[in-house]
C-alpha cells in the first residue's frame, strides 16, 4: 500500500476513535447522528435542556383522553428511505403501520364526494390513466402539470408551476403541498416539492404508501434509540441546556452550560442539532431561515363505533377547516396546516369547528367527544422561494462544529425524514472533519 495512503487511513481512524463527539439536543436531527456515529462505537455524549428527547417530535399521556397522545400528526411516507435505514438501526422498523391498500381517500365537504388517489404499483403513473384512481374531474393530461414542478427554479412556487384553478389544483396540489411544506403554493417553493414527487408518487404505490407509528412517536422514533445509545454507553444528559459556546480561534473550546463549563478537547467535534432560533444565538453570524406558519392539531377520544375498528386510516379533508384526519382504532387527529388564521381561536372554538369536519367526514353522529388541542407555533422554517438560500450547510465555518436538522440545507423539506437525513449527513461529515485536523501526511 501508498506510504501517503496507508497514513491517511491510520491517522483518521485513531483521531476518530480517539474523539468524543458533543451533540447538542435530543430531537430527531440529534439522535439520528448519534445512532449513526454508535455504529462505530463513538464516544459520545448528548446534551438536552428539556426533560425527554424527542423535541417537536414527541408523545404524552393525555389524562382527559386517558390515552398517549402525539404533539402532532407526523406523516411518513414508505419512499422514506432515511426513516426506513433509522428504523432498523434501532430495532424499530415493526413500529410503523400503514393503510394496506396504499391509497389516498380524500372527502370533499362541500359536495360531500368521496374519492381514493390510487398511484400505479411502478414508476410509471398509468394510474393517471383511470378515472377511477386519480382526482374527479381532471383529465390525464392535467398530470402533466408535474414536469413542471420536476424541472422548477429556485424563485418559482407550486403555483407558478401548475396554476390554481381546476379540481387538480384544489383537491390534489394544494393540499399535498400544505402538508408537506406546511406554506400557501402561492408562497411555496416548488424546488421542495420535486425530490417529495421524485421519491415517492414518481416511484410508485410502496414509495408513497402512508406510514405512521403504530402506538406513539416515542414508541417508534424515541424510545427505542435511547435503549440502544445507553445500552453503547452514550452519556445522555437531560435538563442540560447549553447556554453558550466559548471560541478560541475558530474552534469551540468549551460548552458553557447554567452551572458549569465542559472542555471541549482539540479532537473533539460538537454536531449543534437544535431548533434555528436556538442555533442563532449559539454561533455568531449563522443565517437560519425565518419561522413559517403554526401548525394546529385536534386529537379526540371517539366512542367505541365497530365500523372505524381499524388498524389506521388516514383522510384528505376538502372544502372544510380539517386539513387531514388521521385515525388509529378510537382517536381521530385533525391537522390543520399553515394555520395562521385559527391558531388565536380559542379552544371551545377549534374543538367545535374541527369536530363538525370529523363528523362529517367519518360519518359520525354523535355529540362532541373529550378532546386536546396542540398548537406548534413553530412547526417548521418558512419554506418558500425567499428562504431556500438561508438554510446553513451541515460543514460550518468553525472547525469542530457541524450543524443538523429539518431545517438545513437537506434539499427536502422541513420533515422527519429531512432531520434524519440531517443527523446522517453531520454523522459522516464526523470522520471527514478528523481527517483535516491532522498534521501533514508523509511525502
Amino acid at each position: 500500500m501508498d506510504r501517503r495512503v496507508a497514513w491517511i487511513i491510520l491517522t483518521t481512524v485513531t483521531v476518530f476513535k480517539n474523539s468524543h463527539v458533543h451533540i447538542i439536543g435530543a430531537g430527531i436531527a440529534g439522535l439520528a447522528a448519534a445512532v449513526h456515529l454508535s455504529q462505530e462505537s463513538q464516544s459520545i455524549s448528548i446534551y438536552e435542556s428539556a426533560p425527554r428527547a424527542g423535541g417537536r417530535c414527541r408523545s404524552f399521556h393525555d389524562p382527559q383522553l386517558g390515552c398517549t397522545i402525539d404533539n402532532g400528526n407526523h406523516l411518513m411516507m414508505g419512499g422514506n428511505y432515511a426513516i426506513l435505514e433509522y428504523l432498523s438501526l434501532i430495532g424499530a422498523s415493526d413500529q410503523l403501520i400503514g393503510a394496506s391498500d396504499k391509497t389516498f381517500p380524500f372527502v370533499d365537504l362541500t359536495t360531500n364526494e368521496h374519492w381514493c388517489l390510487k398511484p400505479s404499483a411502478g414508476p410509471i403513473p398509468w394510474w393517471i390513466f383511470d378515472a377511477s384512481r386519480r382526482v374527479p374531474k381532471t383529465s390525464p393530461w392535467d398530470y402533466f402539470s408535474a414536469l413542471r414542478i420536476l424541472d422548477a427554479k429556485p424563485q418559482e412556487t407550486v403555483a407558478d408551476c401548475v396554476g390554481t384553478k381546476g379540481s387538480l389544483y384544489r383537491n390534489f396540489w394544494e393540499p399535498l403541498t400544505l402538508a408537506v411544506l406546511n406554506t400557501d403554493p402561492r408562497k411555496a417553493a416548488a424546488k421542495l416539492m420535486r425530490p417529495v414527487l421524485m421519491e415517492t408518487f414518481l416511484r410508485g404505490s410502496q414509495a408513497c404508501r402512508p406510514l405512521v407509528a403504530r402506538h406513539c412517536l416515542a414508541d417508534t422514533l424515541i424510545e427505542p434509540a435511547i435503549k440502544l445509545l445507553t445500552g453503547r454507553g452514550a452519556n445522555i444528559r437531560f435538563g442540560a441546556r447549553i447556554k453558550a459556546f466559548t471560541y478560541t480561534g475558530n474552534r469551540i473550546s468549551s460548552l458553557e452550560l447554567d452551572s458549569k463549563s465542559i472542555v471541549v478537547a482539540p479532537s473533539d467535534i460538537v454536531i449543534l442539532a437544535v431548533p434555528p432560533w436556538i442555533a442563532e444565538t449559539l454561533v455568531p453570524d449563522l443565517n437560519v431561515p425565518p419561522p413559517g406558519e403554526p401548525i394546529l392539531n385536534v386529537h379526540y377520544r371517539l366512542p367505541n363505533i365497530p365500523t372505524l375498528d381499524e388498524t389506521f386510516r388516514i383522510i384528505g379533508v376538502i372544502g372544510g377547516t380539517a386539513h387531514w384526519i388521521f385515525v388509529r382504532k378510537n382517536l381521530a387527529s385533525v391537522t390543520i396546516s399553515a394555520a395562521n388564521g385559527m391558531i388565536d381561536q380559542t379552544t371551545d372554538f377549534i374543538t367545535r369547528t374541527c369536530w363538525q369536519d370529523v363528523e362529517r367526514a367519518l360519518n359520525l353522529a354523535s355529540p362532541e367527544p373529550p378532546s386536546r388541542v396542540v398548537k406548534e407555533r413553530r412547526a417548521t422554517f418558512a419554506q418558500t422561494t425567499d428562504t431556500l438560500s438561508f438554510r446553513p450547510k451541515t460543514v460550518t465555518n468553525y472547525a469542530n462544529l457541524l450543524i443538523a436538522g429539518d431545517w438545513t440545507a437537506t434539499g427536502i423539506p422541513a420533515t422527519i425524514e429531512g432531520a434524519v437525513r440531517s443527523g446522517f449527513q453531520a454523522a459522516t461529515f464526523v470522520a471527514k472533519h478528523h481527517s483535516k485536523t491532522t498534521s501533514s501526511p508523509p511525502n
